[in-house]
Formats: C-alpha cells, sequence, structure tokens
C-alpha cells in the first residue's frame, strides 16, 4: 500500500491565505454596510435641508459670496488696492467706471468690497473653528469626566459665559497688538463657552445610552469612548453651532476693526467702515461708502444664520415639523 506524500500542512488545514480569505471577506462587506450607511444619512440630512426654503436660500447666497471671494484676484486687479495707483476721485458716486463709487483716496469700492470679503471670512470661518474645536472639546471632557474636574472646566466656563465677549475680545486685541491673529484669537477664545455647554448637555444624553455601557463593559478607555461614540453623536450639534457661529464672528470682526484693532494692510468690511468714518463719509453724503460694506455684513450674516436654523430643523427632531 502507498503513503500518500509528506507536503508539510495538516490534513484539512487551508494555507495562511485561504485561512485569511473569509476574513478579509468580513471586513470588505463591514466597511461597504458602513459606506451604505453614511450614504443613506447624507442622503436623508439633504432631502430634510431641501425642505427649508429659507436654508436653500441661505446656501445659495452663501456660495455666491464665497465664489467671488475666492475669484477676486481672477475677476479684479489687486494693483487697485494700493493708494498710489487709485485712479478715481475722493468720495466719487457711482458711475460707469465705479459701480459703487470711490473711497477717500479714489480707490474703487466694489473692488475693496470684494477684496474686504475674502478678509472677513477668513477671521470669521478660522475664528468660529477655533471656537468650535475649544468648545466641543470642553463639553465633552465635561461631560465625560466627572467630580472636580467638571466642576472645574463649569467654572471656567462659566466665567466666560459672564463676561462681556465684545470687551474681553477688545481687551485682548488691544494687548496681543492689531493684526489678523491677534482678531482670531481674541473672538475664538470668547466664544466657545456657549458651545461647550451646549455639548456638555448632549454628551451626557450620549454617555446614558445602553452602547456606552457595553463599551465601558468590554474595556473601552476614556478616548475611545469619547471619540468612537459620544464625537459623532455631537458632531451634527457642533456643525450646526458652527453654521450660526460663524455670523458672530464675522459681526465681532467687523466690530473689532471698526475700532481699529484689525490688520492695517489689509482691506476688510470693517475697516472700511472706519474709514468711511474717519474720512468724513457721513458729511460729505458719500452713502455708497458706508452702505456697501454694511449690506455686505448684514447679507453674510443672514446667509449663516438661515443655514444654521435650517441645519438646526434638520438635526433636532422637535423641529423638523416645523
Amino acid at each position: 500500500m502507498t503513503t500518500p506524500p509528506d507536503t508539510g500542512t495538516p490534513a484539512g488545514s487551508g494555507t495562511p491565505a485561504d485561512a485569511g480569505a473569509p476574513v478579509a471577506k468580513e471586513l470588505r462587506s463591514v466597511r461597504s454596510v458602513v459606506r451604505e450607511r453614511r450614504k443613506a444619512a447624507l442622503l436623508r440630512f439633504w432631502a430634510g435641508y431641501r425642505r427649508q426654503p429659507a436654508g436653500l436660500a441661505g446656501l445659495a447666497g452663501m456660495a455666491v459670496i464665497v465664489v467671488l471671494a475666492l475669484a477676486a484676484p481672477l475677476i479684479t486687479d489687486s494693483a487697485g488696492l494700493d493708494v498710489t495707483q487709485a485712479t478715481g476721485d475722493r468720495l466719487q458716486p457711482p458711475s460707469a467706471a465705479f459701480p459703487l463709487g470711490t473711497d477717500e483716496t479714489g480707490r474703487s469700492v466694489l473692488l475693496l468690497t470684494l477684496w474686504g470679503a475674502r478678509i472677513s471670512l477668513l477671521v470669521g470661518v478660522t475664528a468660529t473653528l477655533l471656537a468650535m474645536g475649544i468648545g466641543t472639546l470642553v463639553g465633552i471632557a465635561a461631560g465625560h469626566f466627572g467630580g472636580w474636574f467638571t466642576g472645574l472646566l463649569m467654572r471656567v466656563t462659566d466665567w466666560f459665559i459672564v463676561l462681556p465677549r465684545l470687551v474681553l475680545a477688545i481687551a485682548l486685541a488691544a494687548v496681543l497688538g492689531p493684526s489678523l491673529t491677534t482678531i482670531v484669537i481674541a473672538i475664538g477664545v470668547t466664544s466657545w463657552a456657549g458651545t461647550a455647554r451646549l455639548i456638555r448637555a448632549q454628551t451626557l444624553a450620549v454617555e446614558a445610552r445602553p452602547y456606552l455601557e457595553r463599551a465601558r463593559a468590554l474595556g473601552a478607555g476614556h478616548w475611545h469612548q469619547m471619540t468612537r461614540h459620544v464625537l459623532p453623536n455631537v458632531m451634527p450639534l457642533v456643525l450646526a453651532s458652527t453654521t450660526l457661529e460663524v455670523a458672530s464672528a464675522v459681526l465681532a470682526e467687523a466690530t473689532l476693526s471698526f475700532l481699529g484693532l484689525g490688520d492695517p494692510a489689509r482691506v476688510s468690511w470693517g475697516s472700511m467702515l472706519s474709514r468711511a468714518n474717519s474720512s468724513g463719509a457721513v458729511t460729505f453724503g458719500a452713502w455708497w461708502y458706508l452702505l456697501t460694506p454694511g449690506l455686505a455684513i448684514l447679507v453674510v450674516v443672514l446667509c449663516f444664520t438661515l443655514c444654521g436654523r435650517a441645519l438646526e430643523a434638520v438635526f433636532n427632531p422637535r423641529l423638523r415639523g416645523r
């Protein structure tokens, strides 16, 4: 009787590649399920957002403003920002050559408004991201941990809530010196407290859910619980708060620039209003110099507010029926 040749592999055992094939297939199936769920969630979100006419109007207006701000170097000549190359007369009314008139140095107000949108939006969005980052971190930590640590975070949060934001921002900007970085830090550091309170309340609600108890029972650490379970559940609230906070940040930037605490070498809507006020635009009746940046701030704040309210209505089940 002949014996089968010894292959070095026990009978019934497959190769390592064959053994790992079911695991790889299962991982691919899990990833595909995750992608499908994310796609379905995005479709549900867009379907809910489309039912908000005010939100769609705000989104369209915001898209137009962002496109104009990004395309400013392509559709205009940045040399017109130099006061030595101004081609218009002082406080010239709107005309064919200058559709929105000129400023006190003869520069086009339309050109200044387009380039000012870049700075105002940049400062507003950057300061909002800083505030949302601080508020989200403090809110999740205060909701997840207990004891004296949470009490300390909440007392610091209450201190920032009680203090007037604008006064504190002016004090920080005056100490740090006039620059864009100063304005971003001043607005971001003074605007996170309300978000921290909101995120903490949502974190407490998430912490009481059964899957968090299972995660803790299975030995999940604090970092895993906060990043894998808590953060994804509070992100819709963070997104809605971010959109609303951008409007406040744009207003705060305009206020600080109007007070002379912005970068004097950069054009923003707030600095335009400051120069219009100091140059006597009201006395000379140069309404175009004051009205243009003021309306630009109003439109941007309105668009972000409409988008934020629409996001809040989509993510908040209590508001979906309204």
